[in-house]
Parts: C-alpha cells; structure tokens; sequence
C-alpha cells in the first residue's frame, strides 16, 4: 500500500513537494581554499525539503569525490565549478535559479 505525502496530501508516488522545493532555491556555488591548499566546492541553499542526503550521493557519484553535507550545505572536494551548473540542472533544478560565484 502506498502511503499519503503529510504536506500536500497526495499518494507518495504522485507527490511533487520535492519538485516544487527545487524549483522556489536559491542556489549559490563557490570555491573555497582550506587546510593545506586543498579546494573544496561548496554548495549552499539547498533545503531539507529537497532531500540533501540523495543528492549529496548522486554528486558525489557524478564527480568521483569524497562530500558531506553539513548545516544546510554540501561541501564536495575538488574544484568542480565548471561543471556543477550542468549537474544541478541535470538533477532537476532550474538554470536560473544557481548562481556560480568565482573567486
């Protein structure tokens, strides 16, 4: 039996708060210089309603690196600005609402 999503009240399988979460983000992607030079791309806006953990693993997946997410932000290490606008589209966000900061 397929549960009733709590938050619009549709069966699971034809709920769409996840979609309407990615879609009202404000997703900001900069590159951050830790410990010992190393590089680490962080990307922050991104809500608990949107599932963080599933998509911290499928980038993680994507560009073959180590990640976590903490506080509300998923930090990837490496320098993976270039390509990170294409994943997130890729992964169901809208173009408009990622903004690339570069240093």
């Amino acid at each position: 039996m397929v549960g009733v999503c709590n938050q619009c009240g549709l069966p699971q399988d034809l709920c769409v708060c996840e979609m309407i979460a990615r879609e009202q983000q404000k997703i900001t992607v900069k590159l951050e210089k830790r410990k010992f030079g190393k590089k680490y791309t962080i990307v922050s806006g991104i809500e608990k309603e949107a599932n963080i953990d599933e998509i911290v693993k499928k980038l993680k997946n994507k560009f073959a690196c180590g990640g976590t997410a903490k506080t509300g932000q998923i930090e990837l290490q490496g320098d993976h600005l270039s390509r990170m606008k294409h994943v997130l589209v890729d992964l169901g966000f809208p173009e408009e609402t990622i903004e690339i900061k570069s240093n």
